[in-house]
């Protein structure tokens, strides 16, 4: 699985209409996303219109190119183009991808640890400091 995340900039000054837009997104256009490989996809606005997104896929080069291929892919961002400053090309295309430098599960398999484990020794250590012995 490749975890993918991307920076785009909203115009400040179109910011409620692009959240509008997204409140909800059209119905084909998810299904969209879900029949490219796409799972997990949230989009996240920092303040002055910096927007992250993020996804999972087991092939984002075909993920990517199902999406440049669809007609309704086509039409979403053609509309939603307009939003972004400092764009060239279709927001879905040509957003800044962002280099992934932690990832807790990676580092914990590599360590030899657990999620499940280490949550585990958390618990136990909170139910033996409050109790009285």
């Amino acid at each position: 699985m490749t975890r993918v995340a991307f920076q785009l900039q909203v115009r400040p000054e179109l910011l409620d209409e692009y959240l509008a837009r997204h409140s909800p997104v059209w119905p084909e256009m998810l299904a969209e996303i879900a029949a490219a490989g796409r799972r997990n996809y949230s989009l996240f606005l920092a303040e002055g219109g910096t927007l992250v997104g993020y996804y999972e896929t087991d092939d984002d080069a075909a993920a990517q190119a199902y999406l440049a291929a669809s007609a309704v892919a086509a039409r979403w961002e053609a509309e939603m183009g307009r939003f972004f400053i400092d764009l060239d090309g279709r927001p879905d295309q040509a957003a800044t991808a962002l280099t992934e430098v932690f990832h807790l599960e990676d580092q914990l398999a590599g360590s030899g640890g657990s999620l499940a484990s280490d949550t585990d020794d958390i618990d136990n250590r909170n139910d033996t400091e409050g109790s009285a012995s």
